[in-house]
């Protein structure tokens, strides 16, 4: 009759050590590659679904802001040339427009690159344990 411990053919020893400490560390890495796989596919789903509704705002906006120039520029031509009052609203327009460009610039090199942060953290406990 066999015993459990005498069907292992690594029984103990440091070679059966050796490989169920490598297998595990290979799991271990398995899944911290996985972690980092999810992490980045859900911080680059949230800036898709960012980008589009962004996007869908600055359509809607821009027609609702061309409107509004358009009566600033026909308020402004009730005392002032046409063309003047015209002119005058093109030239706001560029200053808010370069303003924006830099705020999102601003704002794009704040949040690049998106890193898997977690996983890197935990590969990185992970090391540090395997070292001690």
């Amino acid at each position: 009759m066999s015993t459990p411990a005498a069907d292992r053919p690594d029984n103990g020893g440091v070679r059966g050590a050796a490989k169920s400490v490598a297998e595990r560390v290979s799991a271990i890495v398995r899944l911290e590659v996985e972690l980092a796989a999810l992490e980045v596919k859900k911080k680059v789903t949230a800036i898709g679904i960012g980008i589009g509704l962004g996007v869908g705002a600055a359509v809607f906006a821009l027609f609702g802001l061309g409107f509004v120039f358009a009566t600033i520029a026909a308020a402004l031509a009730t005392f002032l040339s046409t063309w003047l009052a015209l002119l005058i609203v093109t030239l706001g327009l560029f200053v808010i427009a370069g303003v924006l460009g830099i705020l999102a610039l601003h704002h794009f090199k704040k949040g690049t690159p998106p890193l898997p942060e977690q996983a890197i953290h935990e590969a990185k406990l992970t090391g540090e344990a395997l070292k001690r």
